[in-house]
């Protein structure tokens, strides 16, 4: 079921059916998009808990904020705040492709993805696994998000006058 479930209409004028398939479609799209924002979020949640002195941490952040922080740490107060800062700077790359995803451009998936998995693998060397898994997990749960656009895309263009551009919702 790579198109989520549901298959693009095949039928001529627009019918509750399609309007439900492409609200649908949309949702598919919006919740694989949706993982960019909670990444984000939990790896600077994951860095104020570094800077609070707790040991405790998310495994559904960045790999790659982890590292900043623990530099960010054995260089005193200044060099977490400053920390803070590069990881609001990384978590805002992964904003911007929940933006972007949530519009159904495909791009934001692809590169957002390339560059989760990257930062998968810089876990490896640290043997966290079960942060390896659940980036694995967060992937796959993308890739689904992403499966929908060519859904959305052939219901968009059935439901778009002759003619009329097709603009992002």
């Amino acid at each position: 079921m790579a198109s989520g479930g549901f298959a693009p209409p095949t039928g001529g004028s627009p019918s509750s059916a399609v309007i439900e398939q492409k609200l649908r479609a949309e949702q598919i799209v919006k919740n694989g998009a949706g993982w960019f924002l909670a990444i984000a979020g939990l790896s600077i949640l994951n860095s104020v808990l570094t800077m609070s002195g707790t040991h405790f941490h998310f495994i559904f952040g960045l790999g790659i904020t982890e590292i900043v922080d623990a530099v960010g740490r054995q260089s005193g107060a200044t060099g977490t705040t400053l920390g803070l800062v590069v990881n609001l700077f990384i978590a805002g790359f992964f904003l911007w492709f929940w933006h972007f995803g949530r519009k159904g451009e495909k791009w934001a998936f692809l590169t957002g993805m390339a560059l989760y998995a990257i930062d998968g693998l810089i876990l490896l060397p640290f043997k966290d696994f079960l942060g390896l898994a659940f980036h694995g997990y967060a992937l796959f749960r993308i890739y689904n998000g992403m499966q929908g656009i060519p859904v959305l895309q052939e219901i968009q263009s059935r439901l778009a006058p002759a003619g009329a551009p097709i603009e992002p919702t």
